[in-house]
């Protein structure tokens, strides 16, 4: 069994990379009782990782848009908001 990389130090390619691997080892077999029980140790951690990357770009993304948001003018957002045409929802 070769070292795995320091979880805390991976990008989030590596991690799905490893997954991938871990999921393709186990499919084709080639992993022994012995090993199964850590590979899927590893494979909750890398989840868990890629979960918790994803959910910090995610907060990231939402601020940067409510930065976005907050410097566009108030009487902009009124104007906007504010149509002669209501759109297909409207009743």
């Amino acid at each position: 069994m070769t070292p795995h990389k320091d979880i805390s130090n991976m990008t989030y390619r590596e991690a799905t990379q490893e997954l991938e691997e871990i999921l393709r080892a186990i499919e084709n077999d080639a992993v022994d009782v012995d090993e199964l029980t850590q590979k899927v140790q590893r494979s909750s951690q890398l989840i868990k990782l890629c979960k918790d990357k994803l959910r910090a770009a995610e907060k990231a993304i939402d601020q940067v848009f409510n930065e976005e948001n907050c410097e566009e003018p108030q009487s902009t957002k009124k104007a906007d908001n504010k149509s002669d045409n209501p759109g297909l929802f409207a009743q």
